[in-house]
């Protein structure tokens, strides 16, 4: 029997989880539950990254204290694209700047003065976005960010948490390849893109597996916190890596939807597809690469909800659910991934004016406009779908979605309806039992990938949505077109 500690950090929060493997079943236990809340300091959007290291030792000490000691391994994942830098010491130079920070804006056009967009896509194979890694870097150096300036290295956020822990240095491949910065076919660092961008090559760390032990942690940790110098894994650090890896599927025919925050919709394949600056490759384990679309996803729900919570109009996820059930179906769409919804606060309010904008009735209550959301949702699945079969000719039969965007039932329901097809959830925690899962195969308990998703699939229980009303969707699919593209 093997205990391992998941570390997983979310945009809006985090958790460690305690995993067993025992007799080929995956068994798990939260231990430590925390907010990640971000700040602003002097108009510069931040994570507080010494807030989560605080959590991620108390999610440690949680398990001493529960008579959890004999720990064989932690691994850590969370978001992309997002770093830290240090300085010649080893020491942070400042709290990482948050991915939805203003710096990035209109930063994509100033690349292209340096490299043209599809230099930079031939050289990538990453989809654009004004947060990618690459763009961040350009913004810091036109901006004489000293962190950036002054810094000897530059960790992604898994590879700091775990230098933190350790001491080590590495940068784990999954979440590197998030960042715009690397060759997709050599699956390392780009020298054309590192030469082009006048990026200091000396900040950037040596490429490891998803599945290496990295270190150790530090002795001063382990007296600190009363346990043994646990081995630390560089799972599949990326979020979406992780919850793909535990995504329990069999044969081709399928995509993955990665369902949370963000929605990552994709396949797996062996080698980059080049051919298409809508998708994106990101790295993936056994040399696979995760050929898929970034879609904003429930963000727009999350901030609409905040939004009403600060007008004292709080509503649950299930009341609000009820409550767009009960609202007429399609009587207007957004585009989730229109660059007007990536910021936060008063989301109902860029919702209304996209609608305005495109022509549609403008949603009028809380209903509405989760119902204009979900089913904008839906659709952008079904749009990226198509597209990757397009691109790959593959059929897509099914839909895997994992994460703890599955909770909502509604959206399962929708996705179906919208796809025309099977969709196949869980688990909820993806994300988690994919770090949990790699942290095993680094200690040699299972494999394969096709090894552990046997595993997962022994460990979870599925549930299936099959598609309902199909003509009726197929008549909304050419509305919903025409209001993304207007």
């Amino acid at each position: 029997m093997k205990k391992m500690l998941a570390f997983d950090f979310g945009a809006s929060s985090g958790r460690a989880i305690l995993g067993t493997l025992e007799n080929g079943k995956l068994t798990t236990k939260e231990m430590h539950r925390f907010s990640n809340d971000p700040v602003e300091v002097a108009g510069v959007f931040h994570w507080d990254i010494l807030r989560l290291f605080y959590e991620v030792k108390q999610g440690i000490l949680k398990c001493v204290n529960a008579g959890e000691k004999d720990i064989d391994s932690i691994g850590v994942d969370t978001w992309g694209v997002d770093v830290g830098f240090l300085d010649e010491k080893g020491r942070l130079l400042g709290n990482p700047v948050h991915y939805r920070d203003s710096m990035t804006d209109n930063m994509p056009e100033e690349a292209f003065k340096v490299l043209s967009k599809e230099e930079i896509y031939k050289k990538t194979g990453i989809q654009f976005a004004k947060y990618n890694t690459l763009f961040q870097l350009h913004a810091f150096d036109k901006a004489n960010y000293m962190p950036y300036k002054q810094a000897s290295s530059m960790l992604f956020t898994p590879d700091l948490i775990n230098y933190l822990l350790t001491g080590v240095k590495k940068s784990e491949y999954t979440i590197a390849s998030t960042s715009m910065l690397l060759d997709p076919e050599k699956r390392d660092w780009s020298e054309d893109i590192i030469k082009s961008f006048d990026i200091n090559p000396a900040i950037l760390n040596e490429i490891v597996k998803p599945g290496t032990i990295i270190g150790k942690l530090s002795k001063e940790l382990a007296d600190e916190l009363g346990c043994a110098e646990i081995p630390v894994v560089a799972v599949a650090s990326h979020d979406t890596a992780s919850a793909v890896v535990s995504v329990p599927a069999e044969g081709e025919d399928y995509v993955y939807i990665s369902c949370g925050t963000w929605s990552l919709l994709g396949l797996e394949v062996k080698n980059p597809i080049l051919s298409d600056m809508e998708f994106t490759n990101e790295g993936g384990t056994e040399g696979n690469i995760r050929y898929l679309k970034n879609i904003m996803g429930l963000w727009l729900v999350q901030e609409c909800k905040r939004h009403w919570e600060r007008r004292g109009e709080g509503k649950s996820f299930a009341e609000l659910e009820i409550l767009a059930r009960a609202e007429e179906p399609f009587l207007s769409f957004v585009d989730p991934d229109d660059e007007k919804f990536m910021a936060p606060k008063d989301m109902p309010g860029r919702i209304a004016a996209y609608c305005k904008e495109t022509n549609q009735p403008v949603p009028e209550n809380h209903g509405q406009f989760v119902r204009c959301i979900m089913q904008s949702l839906a659709f952008k699945y079904r749009y990226a779908i198509e597209g990757l079969e397009k691109v790959t000719g593959r059929k897509i039969s099914a839909v895997n979605m994992v994460g703890g965007g599955i909770k909502d039932k509604m959206l399962c329901q929708f996705t179906a309806n919208a796809t025309g097809r099977t969709v196949i959830t869980g688990p909820v925690e993806a994300t988690g039992y994919g770090n949990l899962m790699m942290q095993a195969y680094a200690l040699g308990e299972v494999k394969s990938l096709a090894e552990i998703r046997e595993v997962i699939r022994n460990s979870e229980d599925i549930t299936k949505y099959t598609p309902e009303d199909t003509d009726v969707w197929n008549e909304a699919y050419e509305k919903f077109k025409k209001a993304i593209n207007k």
